[in-house]
């Protein structure tokens, strides 16, 4: 399921990511108002936009399938955050630092989550949410 799009639109939900988190160019985290509004509407898009090219790309198996709580958006939208905070975290803090590992182990999580749904789904043991 990953691959093409679905790579662009995770990259710019991890640079909106950063922004929020950590800024950018040496520019702290995002504080005005307006342009934390902008970002999360950004993000918003960009996770309907993995869900429409989801809809339209894979077939989904509705007969006897779970359906998963969450769509592929919103799971990628969560990965995105999370690399972006262990990569901070990375930066950042001591190597022995248990906030770093905490960082990296979510992710690690996050991922082979979504690599088991990936495999559920197109062996039509799982269904996405139609929202």
């Amino acid at each position: 399921m990953i691959g093409g799009p679905l790579l662009w639109f995770a990259h710019d939900l991890a640079v909106l990511h950063e922004r929020r988190i950590v800024g950018r160019g040496g520019i702290g985290a995002e504080t005005d108002p307006a342009a934390i509004i902008e970002n999360k509407r950004r993000r918003t898009e960009l996770v309907m936009a993995i869900d429409d090219w989801i809809v339209r790309s894979i077939p989904q198996h509705r007969l006897g399938a779970t359906l998963h709580t969450e769509t592929v958006g919103s799971v990628i939208d969560r990965l995105a955050e999370a690399s972006i905070r262990a990569h901070h975290a990375l930066m950042t803090l001591d190597a022995n630092d248990e906030m770093l590992h905490g960082a990296w182990h979510h992710l690690a999580e996050l991922s082979d989550a979504y690599d088991d749904l990936v495999r559920d789904v197109l062996a039509g043991r799982r269904r996405l949410p139609a929202w």
